[in-house]
C-alpha cells in the first residue's frame, strides 16, 4: 500500500513508461546518480536497467528509507542517505547525474541550491510542476531571476509534459521533465544572486533606473520583462 505525507509534498510515479522515458534522457551506464525522494523506488528500478556505477538515494522520509534499505539490501550499488538535499554535501563529487521526481512544494528552493554544485554536477533530469519549469525556461519570454540563475550556470531543455494521471495520489496540475546541463565555470553565483534581486526588484522601471549601470541607451530605456537573456546578459556583464 502506498502512503503520501501531505506535508512533504509527496506524489509517487507509478507509471514504467514515464520512469523509463525519463531516464533515456542522458546516458547513465557507469555514471554515479544521485536519487532525491526515490520513494517507493519506481523511477530507482528504471536507473537501475541503465547500469549505472552507483546509485547514491537520498530520502528524508523515514519510513520510506526503511522500506528502501529491504527492497535494495543485497545491490552493492545502491547507498541510502536519510538525510534532507539541502543539507547534503555535493562537493566530493565531480560528474554527479541527479534523478528526481521533486517534491512540488521545495523543487524551486532545491534547483537553486543545487545551482551552487555546477562544478560538482553534470546534469540534472527533474520532474517538476509545469508553471514551475516555465519559471525556469529562459527560451521563453518576460525574464525573471530564475530564468537568469539557470542561463549562468546551465544550458536548459524542456524534455516532455507529464499527465496527472501517473501518480498516487494524483497531483491537481501537469508536471514537466526537464534537463539542466550545467557548466563547469566558476561562477560567482553571490554576484549573479544579487545582480538578480536589484534588476527584478521592480520590473516596471527601467533597467537604468533599477541598476544604474551605463550599456546603451536602447538597452538603459527598457523595462527588464522586455529583454532577452541575451540582453540581459549583456548588461550583466557591465555590473
Amino acid at each position: 500500500m502506498i502512503n503520501a505525507k501531505k506535508s512533504l509534498s509527496q506524489n509517487f510515479l507509478i507509471d514504467k513508461n514515464i520512469s523509463k522515458k525519463i531516464v533515456e534522457q542522458t546516458n547513465l551506464k557507469n555514471k554515479t546518480v544521485l536519487e532525491i525522494g526515490p520513494g517507493y523506488g519506481f523511477l530507482t528500478d528504471s536507473i537501475l536497467i541503465k547500469k549505472p556505477k552507483k546509485i547514491i538515494l537520498v530520502e528524508k522520509d523515514t519510513n520510506l528509507k526503511s522500506k528502501l534499505y529491504q527492497k535494495y539490501k543485497n545491490n552493492k550499488k545502491i547507498e541510502i542517505i536519510g538525510d534532507d538535499i539541502l543539507n547534503f554535501n555535493f562537493n566530493k563529487f565531480k560528474n554527479l547525474i541527479i534523478l528526481s521526481n521533486l517534491p512540488y512544494n521545495i523543487s524551486t528552493k532545491i534547483i537553486l541550491y543545487l545551482f551552487n554544485f555546477n562544478e560538482n554536477i553534470s546534469e540534472m533530469i527533474l520532474m517538476i510542476q509545469k508553471e514551475v519549469a516555465q519559471k525556469f525556461d529562459y527560451k521563453l519570454p518576460n525574464m525573471n531571476k530564475y530564468k537568469f540563475l539557470t542561463k549562468i550556470v546551465s544550458d536548459f531543455t524542456k524534455c516532455f509534459d507529464v499527465s496527472p494521471q501517473v501518480f498516487i495520489p494524483k497531483p491537481k496540475v501537469y508536471s514537466t521533465v526537464v534537463k539542466f546541463k550545467l557548466n563547469k565555470k566558476k561562477n560567482n553565483l553571490k554576484k549573479a544572486t544579487n545582480f538578480s534581486n536589484i534588476i527584478f526588484k521592480n520590473v516596471r522601471k527601467k533597467i537604468y533606473n533599477n541598476t544604474k549601470v551605463k550599456v546603451n541607451n536602447e538597452l538603459e530605456n527598457k523595462r527588464v520583462n522586455q529583454l532577452t537573456i541575451d540582453e540581459l546578459l549583456t548588461i550583466y556583464d557591465f555590473f
